[in-house]
């Protein structure tokens, strides 16, 4: 009876395995089904991900040997230089380069038709902020408040804000930065042909768009961070 039992255990098992192979066989992974070119895109932009992080490491690394080079008052410049950079990335100081104008006004249609005039909602802003950043390199400001990758636009109490700050009725104007005046044109020449153009139309709004100019200056943010992590070790005596 014993012998039984334990036979028809081992089939259980056995008829489990084999059921359980057999789903698999008939229902199997998700197969990756995108086109040559697609694989190809999205390869290209891996690839671009690991260029991008090589050069911060190397950034790095330059920056590590100074330090490990340097020697008290070199030592302060090269800390000196790190913090200018670091400001410079979170967008608190002032910056002057080549770059374009885009005034932000309410449409001819809506002006004539007197549709009252609204605030760019923070969806639309968010799009246009978006778009832009697929060009690298680039310093933004959006009525006076610097767009850093820390930004955020939200709505606050029914106003759309940036950083905090309320963003004025239109018009208004946004002001962005490039590495260089041919940098400049290709993001002009994007904007142009973009299909954000027809998002803000649609929401009763124009961006006119100047042609690239060489001296463009953008405002460092106003607003502090908050510092919830760092802490300053205590002086040796």
């Amino acid at each position: 009876m014993k012998r039984k039992w334990m036979f028809t255990f081992i089939l259980l098992i056995v008829g489990f395995m084999v059921a359980v192979q057999y789903n698999t066989v008939q229902q199997p992974e998700e197969r990756d089904t995108r086109d040559l070119w697609a694989i190809r895109n999205e390869l290209a932009k891996e690839r671009k991900l690991h260029s991008e992080l090589l050069t911060e490491v190397r950034e790095l690394d330059k920056t590590l040997g100074k330090y490990n080079s340097s020697e008290g008052e070199n030592a302060g410049r090269a800390l000196a230089d790190t913090l200018h950079g670091l400001r410079q990335q979170a967008g608190m100081i002032d910056q002057s380069g080549p770059g374009i104008l885009i005034d932000v006004v309410p449409s001819e249609e809506s002006m004539a038709f007197g549709t009252p005039l609204h605030e760019v909602s923070p969806e639309l802003l968010t799009r246009f902020v978006n778009d832009v950043n697929r060009f690298k390199g680039i310093d933004m400001e959006i009525d006076g408040k610097r767009v850093t990758a820390l930004s955020a636009i939200r709505d606050i109490n029914g106003e759309t804000t940036v950083n905090g700050l309320p963003v004025s009725l239109p018009p208004f104007q946004i002001k962005i930065l490039s590495a260089d005046l041919g940098s400049s044109e290709k993001l002009y020449n994007f904007l142009q042909s973009s299909s954000i153009l027809d998002d803000f139309y649609l929401d009763d709004f124009v961006l006119e768009i100047s042609q690239p100019e060489t001296n463009v200056t953008i405002n460092g943010r106003i607003d502090k961070f908050e510092n919830r992590f760092l802490k300053e070790l205590p002086k040796e005596g």
